[in-house]
């Protein structure tokens, strides 16, 4: 089970609500950027709980309720597809990190973030690499994102069926590489992700 050390040395230092943050969805070629934000209580104990991407899509499922149900605060956020292409994609993901500390029901007087950048946050903050494995507060942050994003893909799915988004969940495999070459890109496709549609096949000397 992950230990609430980094939380603790903080409540120990001063700080009463300290959030752990992550997000789900940088890589993929379709779809928004979300992050989550989640203030645990001292003597939180949720069995399993660990880096989303380390868990089965069934225990993610599992702890998604459990997460909500023991947190203190937790809030869910996204940076949408023109946002991503209009600001590139790390200052998409910081903004929709923004927005999931912004919206905690219990305002957060401390940030922890997944990575390495904490940047313009406006509380004090700090980025933990590896954080997702460290921190039981970012890891539930991760479970939240990741789950939420993994629903969205099945929506996405359901309303752009030719890209198969629900199995691949949006990322660039060749399945999906290759319906973007047959249908054309979708409006919820990132334009800076999928320049590769415009590039010409290498011409053969004659």
């Amino acid at each position: 089970m992950l230990e609430q050390t980094i939380e603790s040395e903080l409540r120990a230092a001063g700080f009463r609500a300290v959030c752990g943050v992550d997000e789900a969805g940088r890589g993929p070629l379709c779809g928004p950027v979300v992050a989550a934000a989640v203030i645990l209580p001292p003597d939180a104990a949720i069995d399993g709980l660990n880096d989303s991407k380390k868990l089965t899509p069934k225990k993610r499922e599992l702890l998604f309720d459990e997460i909500k149900k023991v947190s203190l605060a937790w809030c869910i956020a996204e940076a949408d597809v023109e946002e991503i292409d209009r600001l590139n994609i790390l200052e998409a993901d910081l903004l929709a990190m923004r927005r999931a500390v912004a919206g905690l029901q219990i305002p957060a007087d401390y940030a922890l973030i997944d990575g390495n950048i904490a940047r313009d946050f406006p509380i004090p903050a700090r980025a933990v690499i590896h954080g997702d494995a460290i921190s039981p507060s970012i890891a539930a942050a991760s479970v939240l994102a990741k789950v939420h994003r993994d629903r969205l893909c099945e929506e996405l799915d359901r309303a752009y069926p030719q890209y198969g988004i629900a199995k691949h969940k949006g990322y660039g495999t060749k399945a999906h590489m290759d319906a973007l070459r047959q249908y054309g890109p979708s409006p919820i496709h990132r334009k800076l992700f999928i320049r590769f549609l415009d590039e010409k096949p290498n011409e053969t000397e004659s």
